[in-house]
């Protein structure tokens, strides 16, 4: 199955400089409030996580979370972490270091294949979309 989130070699090289400062870390995957649909960057255990959250995976160490609401809606995509020149957003800890975190989207379809004698669904994905709506190639 593909994971649910992935993070490119920019992205880890940012979370390790990120966590030599202000130590281990955690992020959320921010509903777009204040700063749009980006991935938030906190240091672990400094944003309060609710009976909603959900515990996507790892990257570069880090657990990523996402809200019940907006995984419903995303839920048959696979999400890349990745970095750009600018401001990180407004309470996230990549706010500074002169780049962002982004989230990049691929659209997942399910497969079902027989796999000794039983029905196992699978996840493709292709190439999707970013946070702010471009389409990658």
């Amino acid at each position: 199955m593909a994971e649910k989130v992935v993070a490119t070699e920019a992205a880890l090289e940012l979370i390790r400089q990120i966590e030599a400062v202000h130590g281990p870390l955690m992020f959320h995957q921010s509903g777009g409030c204040c700063d749009g649909s980006a991935p938030m960057c906190y240091a672990k255990g400094e944003l309060f996580l609710g009976d909603n959250d959900i515990l996507l995976g790892e990257i570069g160490g880090a657990e990523f979370y996402i809200g019940a609401d907006q995984y419903e809606t995303w839920k048959h995509t696979s999400l890349t972490i990745d970095v750009i020149d600018g401001k990180g957003g407004m309470f996230s800890l990549d706010n500074g270091t002169g780049k962002r975190f982004i989230t990049r989207s691929n659209v997942c379809e399910a497969y079902y294949v027989i796999q000794g004698g039983c029905c196992t669904k699978i996840s493709l994905c292709r190439v999707g979309r970013t946070s702010r709506g471009k389409r990658q190639k």
